[in-house]
């Protein structure tokens, strides 16, 4: 078990759509934690090319994430809420993309990952099935599935995952849920702390805790709550190994309030409130990816002119505490900061009486 191995129980989470890069997930692998590289928006071809490059950088274990493909959205939806959307894309001086439902090269990339494996494949919005998992067990790699409620966690335990990543509604970016299901109250989730403890109680593989942790406490806290490690996204985002965007940085480097919304993509996501979110949260359908391939020139216009109005600045609720420093260095402080908040708390425990 890969979790075994590591020397800090410290995990970069995925971060696809332009943060992810070979760099982040070598450097955080090198410092003794575990680097992810997203393969979410890209083609199996660039997915090797990627691969290639991480592991010239590094001989350290790393893992690949996968988004698992849903259902079409109901046809027209996104045709719909591109009306809405014209006045942004004129304002901003670009064109809207063409709606469309695709399954990310599924089939593809899973080839790659069992002709060309590595130590973990991690999944998102879904799970996948037993044959997909069977066969990356066969290619020897661990599989990992992130979940946001107990019944997920029962299903993907079911199908055969090796650990679940518990995704609490703190996290920043896309809700990892296998059904981003219409009715669902945009402000509905589970807390971490909550979900760790109902999921605990319904399985018995190792645990990776995600959502709002940006600091060795919250390290600290996830363990002592019995994860078997810790994955932090949003921290990592002002790396300068992370090819996070300028406009994102800036906006992260500040304080403003987060909020979830479909408004970007289709799928319910958190993000640091903007004009855009505010103004097409609650006219957005659940329809991705047809939204995000929609919105997604808009936003690359917004990044390329350093218009955050316009860009999906995914954050977790307590990003204003992160950090701008180099991967490595930031993984060996969250260890240093998580094992001073254990011994604070042991003694704590010891001075009573």
């Amino acid at each position: 078990m890969i979790l075994d191995e590591i020397a800090v129980p410290i995990v970069a989470a995925p971060l696809a759509g332009g943060p992810s890069t070979p760099q982040l997930a070598a450097a955080v692998s090198e410092a003794g934690g575990f680097g992810f590289v997203a393969a979410g928006y890209l083609t199996a071809e660039i997915l090797g090319d990627r691969l290639a490059q991480t592991r010239a950088l590094t001989s350290a274990p790393f893992g690949v994430n996968l988004f698992v493909p849903g259902p079409a959205a109901p046809p027209g939806q996104a045709a719909a809420y591109a009306a809405a959307l014209a006045g942004d894309a004129r304002d901003a001086g670009a064109s809207l993309g063409a709606p469309r439902s695709d399954d990310d090269d599924w089939a593809a990339k899973v080839g790659l990952l069992t002709a060309a494996p590595v130590p973990v494949v991690s999944f998102t919005f879904g799970c996948p099935d037993r044959d997909v998992i069977g066969a990356l067990h066969a290619a020897g790699s661990e599989v990992w599935v992130t979940v946001t409620r107990p019944a997920e966690a029962a299903h993907a335990v079911g199908a055969g995952a090796d650990v679940l990543v518990v995704q609490g509604a703190e996290a920043g970016g896309h809700r990892a849920s296998f059904r981003d299901d219409p009715a669902d109250d945009l402000a509905d989730g589970i807390g971490l702390l909550s979900l760790l403890q109902l999921v605990r109680a319904r399985v018995a593989v190792p645990l990776v805790a995600s959502g709002g942790i940006v600091t060795g406490a919250g390290v600290a806290a996830v363990l002592a709550a019995g994860a078997a490690a810790a994955q932090l996204g949003t921290a990592f985002l002002r790396c300068p190994e992370a090819g996070t965007s300028d406009v994102h940085r800036r906006a992260l480097a500040g304080a403003a309030p987060t909020a979830m919304t479909r408004a970007f993509t289709g799928r319910i996501a958190r993000g640091i409130r903007n004009k855009f979110l505010d103004d097409h949260s609650a006219g957005a359908p659940a329809a991705y990816p047809d939204v995000h391939h929609l919105t997604a020139p808009l936003r690359q216009a917004g990044r390329a002119a350093g218009n955050p109005d316009v860009v999906n600045l995914w954050a977790g609720q307590a990003y204003e505490l992160g950090r701008e420093l180099p991967a490595g260095q930031l993984v060996r402080a969250l260890a240093d900061e998580a094992r001073a908040a254990i011994a604070a708390a042991g003694d704590r425990l010891a001075a009573r009486p």
